[in-house]
């Protein structure tokens, strides 16, 4: 039985690293396909839309992994917020979950995240395929993914995430305040 329980146990923790190695990966293959940043609100197609692939925001390089994983953002966030619109912050004075939008924006997601129990430390190691979040200097937020490739002659890893033009893997894990960590 105790065997059964640890095959099983390793299981689970190899598919959840292996989950997350996908979604690190799949966030650099925008790298170089993604090259703007247009943050224009569109009509998308429901469910699985997305705004063409060379274009986008900081949410959709997270928005465009997580599909990669099976798991339709768009879908999720427009569902939750549909039932539980008071738990969703209202920054945009909307009264009604908007499929076109709402999981293309960071306080969105973070919250969807926090509302499924993916928050981890934000002193926890960062490991690929983690989500970080951080508050820029201007107010705004901005939102990435972590790659499993380690910074040279640093402890840390790249982060891949759109801040202005276009898909990059960039040294910014520390550039901004941390205000999300959270692992699927």
């Amino acid at each position: 039985m105790m065997q059964v329980l640890f095959i099983i146990v390793f299981f689970f923790q190899q598919n959840g690293s292996d989950i997350r190695l996908v979604l690190a990966r799949a966030a650099e293959s925008q790298v170089g396909v993604t090259l703007r940043y247009v943050s224009a609100y569109e009509r998308l197609e429901y469910p699985g839309g997305d705004v063409p692939m060379e274009r986008g925001v900081c949410c959709d390089v997270i928005v465009r992994a997580f599909r990669k994983i099976g798991v339709d953002l768009q879908k999720e966030i427009y569902e939750d917020k549909k039932q539980n619109i008071d738990a969703y912050p209202n920054f945009w004075s909307a009264k009604i979950a908007d499929r076109n939008i709402d999981h293309r924006r960071v306080p969105n997601l973070t919250r969807y995240f926090k509302r499924k129990g993916k928050s981890i430390a934000l002193d926890a190691d960062y490991e690929p395929g983690d989500v970080v979040a951080w508050l820029l200097p201007s107010g705004l937020y901005h939102i990435g993914i972590v790659s499993d490739d380690v910074v040279e002659g640093e402890p840390r890893k790249y982060m891949i995430h759109n801040i202005g033009s276009g898909a990059k893997k960039e040294d910014v894990l520390e550039n901004y305040t941390i205000i999300g960590h959270f692992r699927w």
